[in-house]
């Protein structure tokens, strides 16, 4: 399925300069799609841009953005543009829900008026679903969103089924587990495998947040963008989904320590700085532990038997391979 090529069909990435998004637009160009990238840079870089698509420098809040639908008509919509940070979400909720909600109305608003066919909506199972009883959590879940980033996430969602039921449009959502790979910043939900590695690079400490009765810090679900890309082109590619929900991860829980360790180890086999002297600086390789921030889950995990049941999609890397990618 994967494989099939859908030359003519033109896509409008949101957010296509950034981490994730960039990692979508490469692997729809390289399905055959004709893409469209759409950011305004404000945590995506221009290097991250494939040549083969083309760019416009502009916020989903802004106005102008019916004249790139206009000129562009895509056929599909894929939306990973958003304020990603769940902390920053608790200290400006309001800002949140401006990027979140209203550009995501803009978004659909101009999607409607240049009839669009189909929605791909990147979503966040990695806090949609709250402190989840049922772990590894499921679609079937309800969800309980515990961070105002969480709530715009599930507010979008809702959005969606309006505008299918009121004009049929078709949507697939993706919820996402945290991401990690190369191009990725340290900031956002899933940021701290960036965090490790850069310090590690550069010789500093990290530091670890943690709950006071978990003192190895929070588990969460870690899937390589790679996998993450190819969960998207499958969402376009299958024609049948109408309207429907899918957990993209991996089903394994890793704690935050857990993680430093196989980054720390990584980064000591490939040699890449030998002057690293964990005997002079013991923090490098045992990161003392900070709170747990405000808006932060215990423990998050997808079951993901939904999307290789239905779109055939399964994470092909292991953790331990995606870090050694990510480092390189």
């Amino acid at each position: 399925m994967e494989n099939q090529k859908f030359s003519g069909k033109r896509i409008l990435v949101t957010g296509g300069a950034g981490f994730i998004g960039s990692h979508v637009v490469d692997a729809c160009i390289a399905s055959g799609y004709d893409v469209v990238v759409v950011d305004n840079l404000s945590s995506g870089r221009t290097e991250n841009i494939n040549p083969a698509a083309r760019f416009y420098q502009l916020d989903i809040r802004s106005d102008d953005l019916d004249a790139v639908f206009r000129q562009e008509n895509p056929d599909f919509v894929n939306h990973h543009a958003a304020q990603i940070s769940v902390p920053d979400s608790v200290r400006d909720p309001k800002f949140d829900a401006d990027v979140n909600v209203i550009g995501f109305l803009n978004l659909m608003e101009c999607a409607v008026r240049h009839g669009v066919k189909k929605t791909i909506f990147i979503s966040s199972g990695g806090a949609i679903y709250g402190e989840a009883d049922t772990y590894p959590t499921p679609e079937t879940y309800p969800p309980q969103p515990l961070s105002p980033y969480a709530i715009t996430k599930l507010i979008a969602e809702h959005y969606l089924q309006f505008y299918h039921h009121q004009y049929g449009m078709d949507y697939t959502v993706l919820r996402y587990a945290n991401v990690y790979g190369p191009r990725q910043i340290p900031k956002g939900e899933a940021g701290v495998v960036a965090i490790f590695i850069e310090n590690l690079l550069a010789g500093r400490p990290s530091v670890i947040n943690a709950y006071p009765d978990e003192p190895r810090g929070m588990e969460r679900d870690y899937c390589f963008v790679g996998d993450i890309a190819r969960a998207n082109i499958l969402a376009m590619n299958s024609s049948n989904l109408v309207a429907d929900v899918f957990n993209i991860g991996t089903g394994i829980a890793t704690r935050t320590a857990d993680l430093y360790d196989m980054i720390y180890h990584a980064h000591a086999a490939a040699g890449i700085d030998k002057r690293m002297n964990t005997d002079h600086d013991p923090a490098l390789k045992h990161p003392p532990r900070n709170p747990a921030r405000k808006g932060d889950l215990s423990r998050s995990c997808l079951d993901v038997a939904k999307a290789h049941a239905i779109l055939g999609w399964n994470p092909s890397l292991s953790l331990n391979e995606g870090i050694r990618k990510t480092l390189a």
